[in-house]
């Protein structure tokens, strides 16, 4: 079975991973850019991403690259705390959460699909230009290319070619007014130099954690003029000092805010983005995945740790349907009403609701929280995000794996 991956970013790098433990081997990425570089700033991988990386025997190799947090703790822009809760280890995980560097975690995918599936099977500077009777059209350098698949699975981000082919019509990302800068820093640790914490509410927030190597990442967010379009870059570089002075008065005794920001070694700006949610994914022999299928605010930090889990997901209805398309409708039954469901919790903040909830009742700041949002409340908001995004402990420890057991050998 001849399967051609589009986009060779955490998604498409994930896909082909699972692809091939699930016992495929005529897998092949082809990716827009002429060359990856390690590119961006931190990510976390929440457990249940870890749990199908750990499955894929990278577990290991991924848990070197950064920083395991014990605990996620948001607070108001007094720098009150609202809500703590344990994460990971601490929490009652059989897998760990981990933050790394979105960069460093592509390119050791990338060693990875290169030492089990060959070193030709990601090939750079193939853009997709259309697709037809099961064959994808790439344009290079040297020309168009013409690659026939059995599968064709669009793992090309938020702008994905694929999903642009299917649905013409659909227009730019919707932004949704507010404005990111990201970056890391070489600088002290807060706290217990194991918590990750986000500060602030609906309108500016900021955001940081350890990805190990000495390195916090660093997240700023304003509502106001900023950009958005099909001009949206992930990676442009600003000016970090109209960032810093946005948040010149958030000093608080456990952090220096303006300060982090200002010793990152470069800011990089880019629009809080997603789509709507659409009514299929899969045309034929082709289907989506990750950002291409359902892009998400980063509300929760669950981009991902979502496209992992497609990967897999995907990667076992392969190997154990009795077709390509009846895989694909077990891949969109299990997979599509789920990334609805963040989705669109992710436009309600997502479990960062916490945070629009204390500023919305005391946006001087309380004496105890507990005045403002009742306990069953809080709990109520975690854990139904946990729920929504497939990562309550209970459940994610005793759910079956998703490598499968055996291939039955019935697909083409």
């Amino acid at each position: 079975m001849a399967i051609v991956i589009v986009g060779a970013g955490i998604g498409g790098l994930a896909t082909a991973l699972s692809l091939h433990r699930a016992g495929f081997r005529e897998i092949t990425v082809y990716e827009r850019a002429a060359a990856l570089r390690p590119l961006g700033v931190g990510i976390n991988l929440l457990p249940h991403a870890v749990r199908e990386l750990t499955e894929l025997g990278l577990g290991e190799r991924v848990e070197r690259l950064g920083a395991a947090p014990a605990t996620l703790a948001y607070y108001n822009r007094h720098g009150q705390q609202i809500w703590s809760e344990p994460r990971g280890l601490a929490a009652g995980y059989r897998w760990p959460q981990l933050s790394v560097h979105r960069g460093r975690f592509q390119m050791e995918l990338l060693a990875a699909v290169r030492e089990r599936l060959g070193a030709d099977a990601v090939r750079t500077g193939h853009r997709l230009v259309g697709v037809r009777d099961g064959v994808a059209h790439f344009e290079t350098v040297a020309g168009e290319v013409s690659v026939a698949g059995d599968l064709i699975v669009g793992a090309d981000g938020i702008h994905s070619a694929l999903r642009r082919h299917h649905r013409p019509g659909e227009g730019a990302p919707l932004w949704n007014g507010l404005t990111l800068w990201r970056g890391t820093a070489r600088a002290p640790g807060f706290l217990d130099g194991r918590t990750m914490i986000m500060a602030g509410d609906a309108e500016q927030k900021f955001v940081a954690y350890p990805i190990g190597a000495g390195l916090i990442n660093v997240v700023a967010e304003r509502r106001g003029p900023g950009f958005a379009g099909p001009d949206a870059d992930w990676n442009r570089t600003v000016d970090p000092a109209p960032v810093v002075s946005l948040f010149a008065d958030w000093r608080f005794a456990w952090l220096d805010v303006p300060e982090l920001l200002a010793a990152a070694d470069e800011i990089l700006e880019y629009p809080m983005v997603d789509r709507d949610p659409i009514d299929t994914w899969t045309h034929g022999n082709t289907t989506l995945l990750g950002d291409a299928a359902h892009p998400m605010y980063p509300n929760g930090s669950n981009g991902a740790s979502q496209a992992i889990l497609d990967a897999r997901t995907l990667a076992f209805h392969l190997a154990t349907a009795p077709t390509v398309r009846a895989a694909l409708d077990a891949y969109e039954a299990d997979r599509r009403p789920a990334t609805t469901t963040l989705v669109l919790s992710n436009r309600r903040q997502g479990p960062e609701q916490v945070m629009v909830l204390a500023h919305e009742r005391a946006p001087d700041g309380f004496t105890h929280i507990h005045d403002v949002i009742g306990p069953e409340e809080l709990t109520a908001i975690a854990t139904g995000y946990k729920k929504a995004a497939g990562f309550l402990p209970a459940d994610l420890n005793e759910r079956a794996s998703l490598t499968p057991t055996a291939v039955p050998g019935v697909l083409p």
